[in-house]
């Protein structure tokens, strides 16, 4: 058995703890400062009561956190000898600067919905974390540079997403939102479920994703590409 601490246990977080659990390990989390929805979605967990505690009796530690939030959260830990598994969607040169924070590191990224994800890991031993989702819902992956490859798959699904409410916006405030939609049913007939695929997610995450595009602007940006298409799709999503 190994201890995973969980830092902060949301619907992904705690899928995953779920999926550690019914491998056989024990999840720590910190219910210090948390909200009641957070203390209901981690009830399965041992409460360590403070990310402190946490860290001293984990093994290995799990950043599934809000993109803004995972330099500081990583920063404000003290040190320990554990594993640190940052899975957030940030840049590779935040996940750098995580990295830098801790004395043990594997990058993440987590692609798919909480049911079954799939979490990308990179690093010396980001082997050694995959094998602690073996035989669960969590499909662990080892890949080369997971926060990039985590951008660009995001860059794309959210970044276009972004786009169809765009277009859809601005459609609607001159006029031609019906025929619009008219003519995507004729020519272009997925495009009405992507976009009520994008209006239900943007509701509930896209504060989330702000945070998320504009890393991915940064990493573009840092490849001497254009970092517009992704800072545009960040202020579409603090739109909704």
């Amino acid at each position: 058995m190994t201890v995973v601490g969980l830092l902060h246990p949301g619907e992904m977080g705690a899928a995953l703890g779920t999926a550690l659990r019914s491998a056989g390990h024990e999840v720590l989390w910190a219910s210090a400062g948390r909200s009641g929805a957070t203390r209901a979605r981690a009830a399965a967990f041992t409460d360590a009561e403070t990310a402190a505690t946490v860290v001293a009796r984990s093994d290995v530690v799990l950043s599934v956190v809000p993109p803004h939030g995972a330099l500081a959260l990583a920063e404000s830990l003290p040190p320990f000898a554990g594993l640190y598994v940052d899975a957030n969607a940030v840049s590779p040169e935040t996940a750098r600067r995580v990295g830098s924070a801790v004395t043990r590191f594997v990058d993440g990224g987590i692609i798919g919905a909480p049911a079954a994800p799939r979490l990308c890991l990179s690093g010396d031993e980001a082997a050694q974390v995959a094998a602690l989702f073996a035989g669960t819902t969590v499909e662990a992956l080892v890949v080369s540079n997971a926060s990039a490859l985590k951008c660009a798959y995001a860059g794309w699904t959210k970044g276009s997403a972004a786009l169809l409410l765009a277009v859809r916006d601005f459609a609607r405030a001159e006029g031609v939102e019906p025929a619009l939609l008219a003519e995507w049913a004729h020519s272009q007939p997925e495009l009405e479920r992507r976009l009520a695929s994008a209006e239900r997610s943007a509701a509930t995450k896209g504060w989330r994703w702000v945070g998320e595009m504009e890393e991915i602007a940064s990493a573009l940006a840092a490849d001497g590409l254009p970092p517009g298409f992704h800072a545009a799709a960040a202020a579409i999503f603090e739109r909704t």
